[in-house]
Protein backbone atom coordinates (compact mmCIF):
# COMPACT_ATOMS: atom_id res chain seq x y z
CA UNK A 1 0.00 0.00 0.00
CA UNK A 2 2.03 2.93 1.24
CA UNK A 3 4.62 3.79 3.83
CA UNK A 4 3.89 5.70 7.02
CA UNK A 5 6.50 8.37 7.60
CA UNK A 6 5.39 9.25 11.13
CA UNK A 7 2.33 8.73 13.25
CA UNK A 8 0.80 11.28 15.60
CA UNK A 9 -2.61 11.12 17.19
CA UNK A 10 -3.71 14.48 18.60
CA UNK A 11 -6.95 16.27 19.06
CA UNK A 12 -7.41 18.62 16.12
CA UNK A 13 -10.80 20.13 16.82
CA UNK A 14 -12.19 21.45 20.08
CA UNK A 15 -15.58 20.04 19.28
CA UNK A 16 -17.10 16.82 18.00
CA UNK A 17 -20.35 15.84 16.37
CA UNK A 18 -22.67 13.26 17.87
CA UNK A 19 -23.80 11.47 14.72
CA UNK A 20 -24.74 7.84 15.20
CA UNK A 21 -25.03 5.88 12.02
CA UNK A 22 -27.68 5.98 9.31
CA UNK A 23 -27.54 7.80 5.99
CA UNK A 24 -30.24 10.47 6.26
CA UNK A 25 -29.02 13.86 5.07
CA UNK A 26 -28.99 16.74 7.52
CA UNK A 27 -28.52 20.48 7.34
CA UNK A 28 -25.06 21.53 8.48
CA UNK A 29 -24.35 24.80 10.27
CA UNK A 30 -23.98 27.86 8.03
CA UNK A 31 -24.75 25.90 4.86
CA UNK A 32 -27.74 25.48 2.63
CA UNK A 33 -29.64 22.17 2.75
CA UNK A 34 -27.87 19.37 0.95
CA UNK A 35 -29.02 18.15 -2.42
CA UNK A 36 -29.87 14.47 -2.17
CA UNK A 37 -27.49 12.45 -4.33
CA UNK A 38 -28.63 9.31 -6.15
CA UNK A 39 -28.43 6.16 -4.03
CA UNK A 40 -25.12 4.36 -3.67
CA UNK A 41 -25.44 0.56 -3.67
CA UNK A 42 -23.04 -1.04 -1.20
CA UNK A 43 -23.81 -4.51 -2.54
CA UNK A 44 -22.77 -3.52 -6.04
CA UNK A 45 -19.57 -1.97 -4.71
CA UNK A 46 -18.87 -5.20 -2.86
CA UNK A 47 -19.41 -7.17 -6.07
CA UNK A 48 -16.94 -4.90 -7.87
CA UNK A 49 -14.34 -5.67 -5.20
CA UNK A 50 -15.08 -9.39 -5.50
CA UNK A 51 -14.60 -9.31 -9.26
CA UNK A 52 -11.18 -7.73 -8.89
CA UNK A 53 -10.12 -10.34 -6.36
CA UNK A 54 -11.36 -13.08 -8.70
CA UNK A 55 -8.69 -12.07 -11.20
CA UNK A 56 -6.06 -12.86 -8.56
CA UNK A 57 -3.39 -10.48 -7.28
CA UNK A 58 -3.22 -7.56 -9.74
CA UNK A 59 0.55 -7.36 -9.64
CA UNK A 60 2.13 -5.41 -12.52
CA UNK A 61 3.51 -7.60 -15.33
CA UNK A 62 1.14 -10.45 -14.42
CA UNK A 63 -1.68 -11.90 -16.51
CA UNK A 64 -4.18 -10.99 -13.77
CA UNK A 65 -3.03 -7.38 -13.99
CA UNK A 66 -3.53 -7.32 -17.74
CA UNK A 67 -6.96 -8.94 -17.61
CA UNK A 68 -8.14 -6.68 -14.82
CA UNK A 69 -7.09 -3.56 -16.75
CA UNK A 70 -9.22 -4.64 -19.72
CA UNK A 71 -12.20 -5.33 -17.46
CA UNK A 72 -11.87 -1.96 -15.70
CA UNK A 73 -11.78 -0.13 -19.03
CA UNK A 74 -14.87 -1.98 -20.23
CA UNK A 75 -16.72 -1.26 -16.99
CA UNK A 76 -16.13 2.47 -17.19
CA UNK A 77 -17.11 2.54 -20.86
CA UNK A 78 -20.31 0.66 -20.09
CA UNK A 79 -21.11 3.40 -17.56
CA UNK A 80 -20.80 6.08 -20.23
CA UNK A 81 -17.35 7.45 -19.39
CA UNK A 82 -14.68 8.55 -21.82
CA UNK A 83 -11.72 6.34 -20.94
CA UNK A 84 -8.01 7.04 -21.32
CA UNK A 85 -5.45 4.25 -20.88
CA UNK A 86 -2.18 5.96 -19.93
CA UNK A 87 0.47 3.33 -20.51
CA UNK A 88 4.01 3.89 -19.24
CA UNK A 89 7.11 2.08 -18.04
CA UNK A 90 8.84 2.35 -14.70
CA UNK A 91 11.26 0.35 -12.59
CA UNK A 92 10.91 -1.42 -9.27
CA UNK A 93 13.43 -1.09 -6.46
CA UNK A 94 15.33 -4.18 -7.65
CA UNK A 95 15.57 -3.02 -11.25
CA UNK A 96 12.56 -4.96 -12.58
CA UNK A 97 10.97 -3.14 -15.51
CA UNK A 98 7.26 -2.61 -14.91
CA UNK A 99 4.62 -2.20 -17.60
CA UNK A 100 2.01 0.04 -16.02
CA UNK A 101 -1.21 1.78 -16.97
CA UNK A 102 -3.21 4.52 -15.30
CA UNK A 103 -6.91 4.16 -16.13
CA UNK A 104 -8.79 7.47 -16.39
CA UNK A 105 -12.58 7.77 -16.77
CA UNK A 106 -14.10 11.19 -17.46
CA UNK A 107 -17.65 12.53 -17.24
CA UNK A 108 -19.01 15.85 -18.49
CA UNK A 109 -15.76 16.69 -20.33
CA UNK A 110 -16.88 20.17 -21.35
CA UNK A 111 -17.29 21.34 -17.74
CA UNK A 112 -14.55 23.70 -16.61
CA UNK A 113 -15.01 22.98 -12.92
CA UNK A 114 -13.80 19.43 -12.31
CA UNK A 115 -13.53 17.10 -9.34
CA UNK A 116 -10.85 14.41 -9.33
CA UNK A 117 -11.45 11.04 -7.66
CA UNK A 118 -8.71 8.43 -7.37
CA UNK A 119 -7.64 5.07 -6.00
CA UNK A 120 -4.88 2.61 -6.86
CA UNK A 121 -5.81 -0.60 -8.66
CA UNK A 122 -2.59 -2.62 -8.43
CA UNK A 123 -1.79 -4.98 -5.55
CA UNK A 124 1.37 -5.59 -3.57
CA UNK A 125 3.65 -8.31 -4.97
CA UNK A 126 4.68 -9.55 -1.53
CA UNK A 127 2.96 -9.87 1.84
CA UNK A 128 5.84 -8.38 3.79
CA UNK A 129 3.82 -8.15 7.05
CA UNK A 130 2.66 -11.77 6.85
CA UNK A 131 3.59 -14.20 9.62
CA UNK A 132 4.04 -17.14 7.26
CA UNK A 133 5.17 -16.07 3.78
CA UNK A 134 6.50 -12.56 3.28
CA UNK A 135 7.05 -13.18 -0.45
CA UNK A 136 3.50 -14.17 -1.40
CA UNK A 137 1.42 -11.69 -3.43
CA UNK A 138 -1.75 -10.42 -1.77
CA UNK A 139 -5.36 -10.36 -2.93
CA UNK A 140 -5.57 -6.68 -2.05
CA UNK A 141 -9.31 -6.78 -1.43
CA UNK A 142 -9.08 -3.76 0.86
CA UNK A 143 -5.70 -2.33 -0.13
CA UNK A 144 -6.53 -1.39 -3.68
CA UNK A 145 -9.74 -3.26 -4.40
CA UNK A 146 -12.02 -1.37 -2.03
CA UNK A 147 -11.26 2.10 -3.39
CA UNK A 148 -11.71 0.86 -6.94
CA UNK A 149 -14.98 -0.85 -6.00
CA UNK A 150 -16.38 2.38 -4.58
CA UNK A 151 -15.32 4.39 -7.62
CA UNK A 152 -16.82 1.87 -10.04
CA UNK A 153 -20.15 2.18 -8.23
CA UNK A 154 -19.82 5.99 -8.29
CA UNK A 155 -19.26 5.75 -12.05
CA UNK A 156 -22.27 3.47 -12.46
CA UNK A 157 -24.48 5.86 -10.50
CA UNK A 158 -23.36 8.85 -12.57
CA UNK A 159 -23.94 6.95 -15.79
CA UNK A 160 -27.40 5.75 -14.75
CA UNK A 161 -28.68 9.13 -13.51
CA UNK A 162 -28.48 12.78 -14.35
CA UNK A 163 -24.88 13.50 -13.50
CA UNK A 164 -23.56 16.25 -11.23
CA UNK A 165 -23.10 19.73 -12.68
CA UNK A 166 -19.34 19.53 -12.37
CA UNK A 167 -17.03 17.45 -14.48
CA UNK A 168 -15.80 14.27 -12.81
CA UNK A 169 -12.54 12.48 -13.55
CA UNK A 170 -11.76 9.11 -11.96
CA UNK A 171 -8.15 7.97 -12.02
CA UNK A 172 -7.07 4.47 -11.07
CA UNK A 173 -3.35 4.78 -10.41
CA UNK A 174 -1.06 1.86 -11.17
CA UNK A 175 2.17 0.92 -9.44
CA UNK A 176 1.25 2.39 -6.07
CA UNK A 177 1.97 -0.66 -3.99
CA UNK A 178 5.11 -2.32 -5.33
CA UNK A 179 7.34 -0.22 -3.13
CA UNK A 180 10.21 -2.03 -1.43
CA UNK A 181 10.83 -5.20 0.54
CA UNK A 182 12.73 -4.56 3.77
CA UNK A 183 14.88 -7.67 3.32
CA UNK A 184 16.23 -6.65 -0.10
CA UNK A 185 18.72 -4.16 -1.40
CA UNK A 186 17.72 -1.78 -4.17
CA UNK A 187 19.10 0.22 -7.06
CA UNK A 188 19.40 3.99 -6.97
CA UNK A 189 16.20 5.89 -7.64
CA UNK A 190 15.95 7.02 -11.27
CA UNK A 191 16.43 10.73 -11.84
CA UNK A 192 13.26 12.66 -11.08
CA UNK A 193 11.61 9.82 -9.16
CA UNK A 194 10.93 10.54 -5.50
CA UNK A 195 10.09 7.08 -4.14
CA UNK A 196 9.58 3.46 -5.17
CA UNK A 197 5.94 3.83 -4.15
CA UNK A 198 3.11 5.64 -5.96
CA UNK A 199 4.61 5.24 -9.43
CA UNK A 200 1.36 5.93 -11.26
CA UNK A 201 0.55 9.16 -9.45
CA UNK A 202 4.10 10.40 -9.87
CA UNK A 203 3.91 9.75 -13.60
CA UNK A 204 0.43 11.20 -14.14
CA UNK A 205 1.21 14.31 -12.11
CA UNK A 206 4.05 15.09 -14.52
CA UNK A 207 2.27 13.80 -17.67
CA UNK A 208 -1.42 14.57 -17.35
CA UNK A 209 -3.79 12.78 -19.71
CA UNK A 210 -4.96 16.18 -20.99
CA UNK A 211 -2.43 19.04 -21.30
CA UNK A 212 -2.91 21.70 -18.62
CA UNK A 213 -5.54 19.59 -16.88
CA UNK A 214 -6.57 20.83 -13.47
CA UNK A 215 -9.30 20.15 -10.94
CA UNK A 216 -11.01 22.14 -8.21
CA UNK A 217 -9.96 19.46 -5.73
CA UNK A 218 -9.38 15.72 -5.45
CA UNK A 219 -10.37 12.85 -3.18
CA UNK A 220 -8.20 9.73 -2.89
CA UNK A 221 -9.71 6.49 -1.56
CA UNK A 222 -7.40 3.90 -0.03
CA UNK A 223 -8.38 0.97 2.19
CA UNK A 224 -12.02 2.04 2.49
CA UNK A 225 -13.70 -1.36 2.78
CA UNK A 226 -12.94 -2.89 6.17
CA UNK A 227 -15.45 -3.41 8.94
CA UNK A 228 -15.37 -0.72 11.64
CA UNK A 229 -13.10 1.49 9.55
CA UNK A 230 -12.08 4.85 11.01
CA UNK A 231 -10.99 7.69 8.78
CA UNK A 232 -8.86 10.32 10.49
CA UNK A 233 -7.29 13.46 9.07
CA UNK A 234 -3.77 12.98 7.72
CA UNK A 235 -1.07 15.61 7.88
CA UNK A 236 -0.47 15.89 4.14
CA UNK A 237 -4.15 16.45 3.44
CA UNK A 238 -4.32 18.99 6.23
CA UNK A 239 -1.31 20.88 4.93
CA UNK A 240 -2.26 20.92 1.25
CA UNK A 241 -6.06 20.77 1.17
CA UNK A 242 -7.33 21.71 4.63
CA UNK A 243 -10.58 23.30 3.45
CA UNK A 244 -11.45 20.24 1.37
CA UNK A 245 -10.54 17.94 4.25
CA UNK A 246 -12.81 19.78 6.66
CA UNK A 247 -15.65 19.90 4.15
CA UNK A 248 -15.54 16.17 3.41
CA UNK A 249 -15.42 15.16 7.07
CA UNK A 250 -18.25 17.57 7.92
CA UNK A 251 -20.25 16.05 5.07
CA UNK A 252 -19.65 12.62 6.56
CA UNK A 253 -21.11 13.86 9.83
CA UNK A 254 -24.02 15.56 8.09
CA UNK A 255 -24.89 12.24 6.46
CA UNK A 256 -24.84 10.46 9.83
CA UNK A 257 -21.45 8.77 9.44
CA UNK A 258 -19.58 10.50 12.23
CA UNK A 259 -18.31 7.25 13.78
CA UNK A 260 -16.37 6.61 10.58
CA UNK A 261 -15.14 10.14 9.87
CA UNK A 262 -13.17 11.05 12.99
CA UNK A 263 -12.34 14.75 13.20
CA UNK A 264 -8.87 14.29 14.64
CA UNK A 265 -5.40 14.12 13.17
CA UNK A 266 -4.20 10.55 12.83
CA UNK A 267 -1.14 10.33 10.59
CA UNK A 268 1.21 13.27 10.55
CA UNK A 269 2.94 11.95 7.45
CA UNK A 270 2.22 9.19 4.96
CA UNK A 271 3.36 8.37 1.44
CA UNK A 272 0.24 7.87 -0.67
CA UNK A 273 -0.85 8.98 -4.12
CA UNK A 274 -2.32 12.28 -2.91
CA UNK A 275 1.16 13.47 -1.92
CA UNK A 276 2.25 13.67 -5.56
CA UNK A 277 -1.03 15.02 -6.88
CA UNK A 278 -0.62 17.85 -4.39
CA UNK A 279 3.10 18.39 -4.87
CA UNK A 280 3.58 17.79 -8.59
CA UNK A 281 0.15 18.31 -10.17
CA UNK A 282 -0.72 21.23 -7.86
CA UNK A 283 -4.23 19.91 -7.27
CA UNK A 284 -5.43 19.98 -3.64
CA UNK A 285 -6.21 16.36 -2.86
CA UNK A 286 -7.15 14.65 0.40
CA UNK A 287 -6.86 11.01 1.40
CA UNK A 288 -9.71 8.96 2.88
CA UNK A 289 -7.78 6.08 4.41
CA UNK A 290 -8.57 3.67 7.24
CA UNK A 291 -6.34 4.52 10.22
CA UNK A 292 -6.22 2.36 13.36
CA UNK A 293 -4.36 4.16 16.17
CA UNK A 294 -4.18 1.05 18.36
CA UNK A 295 -2.67 -1.24 15.71
CA UNK A 296 1.08 -1.85 15.40
CA UNK A 297 1.36 -0.48 11.88
CA UNK A 298 -1.51 2.03 12.22
CA UNK A 299 -3.64 0.21 9.65
CA UNK A 300 -5.92 -2.84 9.77
CA UNK A 301 -4.32 -6.04 11.13
CA UNK A 302 -4.45 -7.64 7.65
CA UNK A 303 -2.48 -4.82 5.98
CA UNK A 304 0.18 -6.25 3.66
CA UNK A 305 -0.69 -9.83 4.59
CA UNK A 306 -2.34 -12.71 2.75
CA UNK A 307 -5.42 -12.11 4.91
CA UNK A 308 -6.29 -8.97 2.95
CA UNK A 309 -9.12 -10.86 1.28
CA UNK A 310 -12.89 -10.70 0.87
CA UNK A 311 -13.50 -11.93 4.42
CA UNK A 312 -12.48 -8.49 5.60
CA UNK A 313 -14.63 -6.42 3.22
CA UNK A 314 -17.77 -4.83 4.64
CA UNK A 315 -20.66 -3.61 2.50
CA UNK A 316 -21.65 -0.93 5.00
CA UNK A 317 -18.21 0.70 5.01
CA UNK A 318 -18.17 0.78 1.22
CA UNK A 319 -21.63 2.35 1.22
CA UNK A 320 -20.67 5.00 3.79
CA UNK A 321 -17.69 6.15 1.76
CA UNK A 322 -19.63 6.07 -1.49
CA UNK A 323 -22.45 8.15 -0.06
CA UNK A 324 -20.03 10.83 1.10
CA UNK A 325 -18.28 10.96 -2.28
CA UNK A 326 -21.54 11.17 -4.22
CA UNK A 327 -22.88 13.87 -1.91
CA UNK A 328 -19.75 15.93 -2.47
CA UNK A 329 -20.15 15.63 -6.25
CA UNK A 330 -23.85 16.44 -6.38
CA UNK A 331 -23.54 19.44 -4.07
CA UNK A 332 -20.86 21.27 -6.04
Amino acid sequence: MKRVVSVLLICFLAFSCSDSGGSSEKKTANTKPLVTAPAFDGDRAYDFVQKQVDFGPRVPNSQAHKEASIWLKEQFESFGAKVYMQEFESFAYDGTKLDLVNIIASYNPEAKKRILLAAHWDTRPFADRDKEDTRAPIDGANDGGSGVGVLLEVARVIGANEGPKVGVDIILFDGEDWGEHAEDGHIALPAGQETWWCLGSQYWSKNKHIPNYSAYYGILLDMVGAKDATFYYDGNSQQNAARVLTKVWERGHALGHGKYFVQKLGMAGIIDDHVYVNKLARIPMIDIIDYRPDEQWSFTPVWHTQADNMENIDRTTLKVVGEVVLSMLYNE
